[in-house]
């Protein structure tokens, strides 16, 4: 399946109550906290209840859930997974210009750089 037939099939399935920018948005946002939230669980109770032995179905599916809502919010952003995809690793590479993680890179952000990557693509 490609992103674009995902998104297609996400709406689908998205509820006709959220039909303002601002609703779709809520609605996605809310549900990426919501699912995070859930992921959360599945360490918890991995972590104090089941000796670290984690819920790896559970947790797949929680993000799948997740991707669900940022369909939803790439196509009420008019934007697609490629687009995000690529905007992110551009951002990437000028936080951590030598190719790996610095903590140094990653504490003093250039973040009028960074976000000049989203603002040409707006």
């Amino acid at each position: 399946m490609t992103n674009e037939e995902y998104i297609q099939n996400v709406l689908r399935t998205e509820s006709p109550k959220f039909k303002s920018q601002n609703e779709r948005l809520m609605h996605g946002i809310c549900g990426c906290v919501t699912e995070a939230g859930e992921m959360m669980d599945n360490f918890k109770r991995a972590t104090f209840y089941r000796d670290g032995l984690l819920d790896e179905n559970n947790l797949i599916e929680e993000m799948g859930d997740m991707l669900w809502y940022l369909a939803v919010m790439c196509d009420t952003l008019g934007c697609t997974f490629e687009a995000l995809m690529e905007l992110n690793i551009q951002k990437l590479r000028i936080r951590y210009p030598d190719k790996e993680f610095q903590t140094e890179s990653a504490l003093n952000r250039d973040l009028e750089k960074e976000r000049k990557v989203f603002d040409e693509t707006a």
